[in-house]
Formats: structure tokens, C-alpha cells, sequence
């Protein structure tokens, strides 16, 4: 029996004639389309779609996924455009056989931009069609059972390639079968001497054990029987990539990975299944924390099943028990959809909504993403999950990676949710937002209007859509920030020249933008608290006074003598207090404009920023505004003669001030007298008079100082 005939007669067992034979006017086609053409291994290459259709159809797929199966090298390789493919044989799947041809055009290979580019290519043709990759993953299946005759360097690309792209997609997808046989011949192209050893010992491992697997397989059938529950019981191999990596991962020897004796029971319905399980748990004795329920917890790939590990027989006997419905979830994931499309299957749908959400969250992630980079950074998590589940407070399951912290729960459910979180309560207990969540636990996440993320919060989540949102967010603001302080910084310049910002016409903004090569107002604002422009020479320039030729010339500073910028320490993230004069609400203040980090507040003593240094012009006069109730850092320097308890008695000083201490250091120290520096939390001058007073007021203390450096 022809190819062809072979593939008709096995689709007849699941579509109608009518699309049976529109899959076979797609066959022939093609065949046309391909004449001539060859394979590197000599077949004729009309053989390859057909070899790809019949993978798919093996996996029980639609009619229009198998057409494009057939003709998905036809646009690219015989130079039939896209538009005769539709006249042909409708737009979707002319739609689809353009879809796979533009990712068969990537090649994941050397620079990481070129890699992060095309996965976002191919991230925006699986939102729009699911079924385009199913093409790809069969389309690379075949070419991997095909590598033989091509040179070894292109076999090791398309394996590396497959081993990283491919295969966890595969996974993501829940298609076990095809991911287990992309990942073996990958394993096989890359490292041939490894792969053929381990298969060695597995087959002589399977000889010598033989008869431990038939007793064992014999005693739960008889469990079974004896139950009056039906079941088929089934062999579970290792695969040889899983037992590679495991041996790498883990530092584990062959023998101690294959010492297990795993199983799979079918079962008639989900209620046989938890009967199973009662039943195998009767004949050999469970192993404590190795016992886990994915049919109440579905994985997020939709793969469902119940796990259990028993001891009996000197050895571990590793247990699946699932219905026909996971069974084929399990093996197929997103192509099962197809198999139940027609019969109502609630397993089948919940698997079509988790990838959709899945998809969706992609599609979020590459929307904030600031550069493919940083996409792929965060997909990478998402491809290699490794689950925990957690419960909201209404009793819905999140599924997360392990080490997902509270903000990564909190993302999850929204991204507003996420941007306010302030706190939360794990199993209704208060809890660190940093903590890694455990299974089975409560989150509940506090919010606050006006909260926003901390960039801190980056250093410890784990999902991409956590990182994504959070860096958007920050991004966003910083622009925000920038915009809002160049603002006030050209009013301020303005106003000492006699304009306002707000009477100024059209032309005079369009002619400066032009002039300065932006492209928007708000763009040159942020340019200007950015520090990138100075405030002053845009104000020039927006209304020149006297002679216009001399503007660029004219003495520069920000403001003119007697107008100041009123500073409330709450500005935003362009806003920031010099670390070496740590200035407080009541000490005399300038800014200095830092190209690329806006403006960095000194007091006007710092050595930083004296008057006669190089760059005055940069400079910003301040003023403190009224009623601040942010606090700050101030360094002090307590000289002390050396006595029991001084540290604890300091500390006590400073708490009846009811300032906050962050450091206490003893700088130096002989048999009578110490040095300790100490880092305080106050609101201002008067708050640190105070401090410095409680603390002359102890009798072992000669000396008390601020450290300015």
C-alpha cells in the first residue's frame, strides 16, 4: 500500500470523506509542487509532508492541519505564493502553511538577539494559531528521525536547537510522547557514545528484572481482580535523555535511577482511580511525601494523574493511575483538543483554557518586555516548570513555578493586584513577601491604593509575568518621574526670564523640538530632568531674550538668584540624596543635574558641588518645603569612654527620641575609649538636635559629631 493510501486509511477511522479527500488533493499537489525535488538522503522529498501529516494524524489532528502538513514547504520552496494556496484550499490553511514556513525560516543558532527575536516570531504564530507549531513539532520530529546524512555540524545545530526550543514547548504543550522523542534523538545527535550506553544498560537492566516486573505486574492484577475494579496495567520506561540528566542533576549513579519499577494503571473513571489507588496502597506500603493528587491539581499543561510511590519487594514501584481521557492528555496535551472537539470532553476543554492562558501570558510578557532579550529571560521560566499549587482565600488553585514568593501570587491573579501589593497573610498568619510559597498554603495579598512595586522585589521573584510587569511599571514611572521634574524645572528657568510655559504658541515648542531633534514636548521634558538638557538653555531657546545668537553663551544656571525649587523628599525616582553629604529637612540644599540620573540633592557645604567646580551650571537652588514626614539618614560619630552596656544604653537615647537606628558600628577601640559610628533615621534638624543631646547627656560620652563626607 502507497504512502498516501496507507495515511487515507487510517483517517478514515476519524474524519469524513469529504475532508479525507481534500487532504488528499493536498497530497497530490504537493507532490506536483515538490517534482523534482530530492531529499539529502536520495527519497524523493514529497515523502517528508507526508511522513509530517502522518505524525499529526497519529495524533488524530483536523484536516486543515494535515493539508498544511502536506504543503508546508510548497510557499518556500517551490515559489507558489500564499495567495494560490487560498484560491486552492481556503485561507486558514493558507494561513497555516504561511505560519509554518516563516518559523521554519527561523534559526535559533549564535547571537542571543537574533535567538530572543525569532521566539517571539514564533510566540505571536502560536497566539494566532495553536495548530501552526503542532505543524513545526511534527515537521522537526521528522527531520530529527531523519538526520543521518547531514554534516555533523548542522546535526548538532538542529539538535542544540531542538533540545532547547522544541522539546519544552513540546512539554509546555503537554505532548509527552512527541517531547520524550525529541529530547532521546536529540540526546542521540549531540552525544551518540553517551546515548548508546545507557541504552545498552537499560536493555540489559530490563532482562535481569524481568521477573521482578512480572510478580509485581501479576500481584496488582490480582489486587484489582479481587477489588472487582477495572484496570490496565502498563509498563513505564525511562527515557534515555530523562536518565542522562537525572544522572547530571542529581550526581546520582545509573543503577540508583533505574532502581525503581514504575507502572501505569488505566482506570474506567475518575472515581476508579482513587479506588486503584486505596487497592495499591492495601498490597505494598506508600512511601511518606512521595504521594501526589494531579487530578484535583491538574499541572499546567493540563496533565493529570494520580502519583504514588511503594515499597515492596526490596525495591520502589513507582505508580500512575489515571482514566483513557488524562491517558491521552497525558501523551498528546494540546492536540487531544482536536480528538474531543466533537464530544463535549471537559478534559479536553480545561486542557484548550489552560494553554490559552498560557498564550495569553506570553502575549502580556512580550507587550512590557522592553527588548526580546528580556523576553526570552522571562519565557525561560515559564518553559521549565517545576509546580507548586496555592489556594486563593475563595478556594481557587494557582498553579506557580517552585520558589514563586507572594508578589509572584499576586501577579498571577492580576497585574493591578500586583503593582498595589503591600503585604500578605499566608494560611491568614502575616508573612514576608520574600518568603517562597509552599503547596497547599492560603495566599491572601494585601493591597493599598497609591502602593507601587519596589524594585527590590525583582531580586526575588521567579515568574516572568512578575518580572515583566514589574520592570514595565518602574519603567513607566521613571518616565513619568523624568517628565514631572523636567516640568518644574522649565517653568522655574522661564519664570526667571519673564515667560510662562503654558503662553508660549506652537510654533515657538515645534521650532525648539526641531532645533533639539525630538520628537514630542513630553520627550524633551524628560530630556531635561533627566539631566541629558539643561533647563536653562531650553528656556532660552523657547523665549530668547536680546540677542538669540548669544543664548547658548549666556551664564548658565537653572534658576536665577531668589527662585528655588521646593524639595518634599517624595519626587519620585529622578529625585535622590547624596550619600556623602546625607543632607536633612533644615540644612541649606542645592541639586545637581547628573546626566542620565536626573537630579542628586547636596547640602551646600559638600565638597561635591563648591561653587568654583567645573560644573556650576548644573546646579539647582533648593529649598525644604514645610511639614515633611519622610524620614532620612544621618551619620553620627559618638567618642566614648569604654564601659559595660554603653551600646545598649545609646540605643535606648536614641529610641526615646523616637528615631529609628539602621547601623550601630564600633569604628575603633583601645582599653579606655571607643569610636562607634552610628547611622539614624530622623525627619530633620530638630529631630537630630535632640538625638545629639540625649546622647551628650551619657557621662562616658566626650565627643558627638556629624559625619559629613
Amino acid at each position: 500500500m502507497s504512502g498516501i493510501e496507507a495515511l487515507v486509511e487510517r483517517l478514515g477511522t476519524y474524519l469524513d470523506d469529504t475532508k479525507v479527500s481534500q487532504v488528499r488533493r493536498a497530497y497530490f499537489y504537493a507532490e506536483q509542487a515538490h517534482e523534482g525535488q530530492y531529499r539529502r538522503s536520495g527519497e524523493r522529498y514529497i515523502t517528508h509532508p507526508l511522513a509530517v501529516a502522518t505524525i499529526l494524524a497519529q495524533l488524530r489532528l483536523d484536516h486543515q492541519s494535515l493539508m498544511a502538513a502536506m504543503l508546508h514547504d510548497v510557499i518556500e520552496d517551490t515559489g507558489i505564493p500564499k495567495e494560490a494556496l487560498s484560491d486552492q484550499f481556503g485561507l486558514p490553511v493558507a494561513e497555516l502553511v504561511d505560519g509554518v514556513s516563516k518559523l521554519t525560516q527561523i534559526e535559533f543558532r549564535t547571537r542571543a538577539e537574533a535567538q530572543a527575536e525569532n521566539f517571539q516570531k514564533m510566540t505571536l504564530a502560536m497566539a494566532k494559531d495553536i495548530r501552526v507549531i503542532l505543524v513545526k513539532l511534527a515537521d522537526r520530529l521528522h527531520n530529527m528521525r531523519t538526520l543521518g546524512p547531514l554534516a555533523y555540524e548542522k546535526r548538532r545545530r538542529i539538535a542544540t536547537e531542538t533540545l532547547d526550543i522544541y522539546a519544552p514547548i513540546a512539554h509546555r504543550l503537554g505532548m509527552h510522547s512527541l517531547c520524550v522523542e525529541l529530547e532521546d534523538l536529540g540526546f542521540k545527535a549531540l552525544h551518540p557514545m553517551r546515548s548508546h550506553y545507557i541504552g545498552k544498560a537499560v536493555e540489559k537492566l530490563r532482562g535481569n528484572h524481568q521477573e521482578i516486573i512480572s510478580e509485581i505486574r501479576s500481584r496488582l492484577e490480582e489486587k484489582l481482580k479481587e477489588r472487582q475494579i477495572p484496570g490496565e496495567i502498563l509498563g513505564r520506561e525511562k527515557h534515555l535523555h530523562s536518565i542522562y540528566t537525572k544522572m547530571k542533576s542529581k550526581q546520582k549513579s545509573f543503577h540508583e535511577i533505574m532502581d525503581v519499577y514504575a507502572f501505569r494503571i488505566i482506570a474506567g473513571s475518575v472515581d476508579d482511580c482513587y479506588r486503584i489507588l486505596g487497592a495499591v496502597h492495601s498490597l505494598y506500603k506508600p512511601l511518606p511525601g512521595r504521594f501526589k493528587d494531579y487530578i484535583a491539581m491538574p499541572k499546567a499543561n493540563g496533565y493529570q494523574s494520580l502519583h504514588t510511590t511503594l515499597f515492596g519487594m526490596h525495591v520502589n514501584i513507582e505508580i500512575q493511575i489515571r482514566t483513557e481521557d488524562m491517558e491521552q492528555i497525558a501523551n498528546n496535551g494540546i492536540a487531544a483538543h482536536w480528538l474531543y472537539k466533537n464530544e463535549d470532553s471537559l478534559v479536553g476543554q480545561a486542557n484548550q483554557r489552560r494553554v490559552d492562558r498560557w498564550l495569553q501570558g506570553l502575549m502580556e510578557m512580550r507587550e512590557r518586555a522592553g527588548d526580546s532579550l528580556e523576553f526570552i529571560e522571562h519565557v525561560k521560566v515559564d518553559l521549565f516548570p517545576d509546580e507548586i499549587y496555592v489556594f486563593t482565600p475563595k478556594g481557587k488553585i494557582l498553579e506557580l513555578p517552585r520558589g514563586a514568593t507572594a508578589i509572584d501570587f499576586a501577579y498571577a491573579i492580576h497585574t493591578d493586584v500586583g503593582n498595589a501589593c503591600v503585604a500578605c497573610r499566608v494560611n491568614k498568619n502575616l508573612s514576608s513577601l520574600s518568603q517562597p510559597l509552599q503547596s497547599g498554603q492560603t495566599v491572601e495579598v494585601i493591597t493599598a491604593p497609591g502602593a507601587r512595586p519596589n524594585p527590590a522585589w525583582l531580586d526575588f521573584v521567579t515568574t516572568g509575568k512578575a518580572r515583566s510587569s514589574i520592570r514595565h511599571f518602574l519603567k513607566n514611572q521613571h518616565r513619568q518621574d523624568s517628565v514631572a521634574l523636567g516640568r518644574t524645572l522649565l517653568k522655574k528657568s522661564l519664570s526667571g526670564i519673564g515667560a510662562r510655559l503654558s503662553e508660549l504658541r506652537d510654533e515657538q515648542l515645534q521650532r525648539v523640538l526641531d532645533h533639539n531633534q525630538l520628537d514630542s514636548m513630553e520627550t524633551l521634558l524628560a530630556e531635561i530632568g533627566l539631566g541629558n538638557r539643561m533647563a536653562y538653555i531650553v528656556a532660552r531657546q523657547l523665549a530668547p531674550i536680546g540677542d538669540s545668537d548669544k543664548e547658548d553663551s549666556a551664564p548658565l544656571a537653572h534658576t536665577p538668584p531668589g527662585s528655588t525649587l521646593t524639595i518634599a523628599g517624595t519626587e519620585g525616582s529622578l529625585i535622590q540624596f547624596a550619600d556623602c553629604c546625607k543632607p536633612i529637612p533644615g540644612d541649606p540644599i542645592v541639586g545637581r543635574m547628573t546626566s542620565g540620573d536626573g537630579m542628586i540633592i547636596h547640602s551646600e557645604s559638600c565638597e561635591e558641588v563648591c561653587p568654583g567646580s567645573d560644573d556650576g551650571h548644573r546646579l539647582v537652588h533648593l529649598s525644604w518645603a514645610k511639614d515633611i514626614t519622610d524620614e532620612f539618614s544621618v551619620e553620627l560619630r559618638v567618642e566614648l569612654a569604654r564601659q559595660r552596656g554603653l551600646i545598649a544604653e545609646l540605643a535606648n537615647a536614641i529610641t526615646l527620641t523616637e528615631a529609628n537606628i539602621e547601623r550601630i558600628n564600633v569604628e575603633e577601640h583601645d582599653a579606655h575609649h571607643s569610636v562607634i559610628s552610628l547611622v539614624v533615621h530622623v525627619q530633620g534638624r530638630k529631630q537630630l538636635a535632640r538625638i545629639m543631646r540625649r546622647i551628650r547627656a551619657i557621662k562616658a560620652v566626650s565627643n558627638i559629631s556629624r559625619i559629613r563626607r
